[in-house]
């Protein structure tokens, strides 16, 4: 069993920046690929980044790739986010996931989630 702890949310105006942090319990953190994915009220749950066990592969949705960087310290246990340029679409609770697969784009990719951190972006 993993659990995982998001923080870092909050109220950030339009062009500013946000880093989220996603904490993780239990071993062998580093066998985890980790995803971060989003849902706005009355929208569907979507992807937004990904990182292999290693750090050393990412994946990044169109709609945030440039923008934002997804980045891990595995002596730590956590995962982060950061959230750069943000746009009012941006507003979202913002989840993290661990999966013992590659970098899905999709929910079933990953087997553990948190659960979640606002992220509300002022115009």
């Amino acid at each position: 069993q993993v659990q995982l702890v998001e923080s870092g949310g909050g109220l950030v105006q339009a062009g500013g920046s946000l880093r989220l942090s996603c904490a993780a319990s239990g071993r062998a953190f580093s066998r985890y690929a980790m995803g971060w994915f989003r849902q706005a009220p009355g929208k569907e749950r979507e992807f937004v980044a990904a990182i292999s066990g290693s750090g050393r592969n990412t994946n990044y949705a169109d709609t945030v790739k440039g923008r934002f960087t997804v980045s891990r310290d595995n002596a730590k246990n956590t995962v982060y986010l950061q959230l750069s340029s943000l746009k009012p679409e941006d507003a979202a609770v913002y989840y993290c996931a661990a999966g013992t697969f590659g970098l899905g784009r999709t929910e079933p990719a990953y087997d553990y989630w948190g659960q979640g951190t606002q992220v509300t972006v002022s115009s």
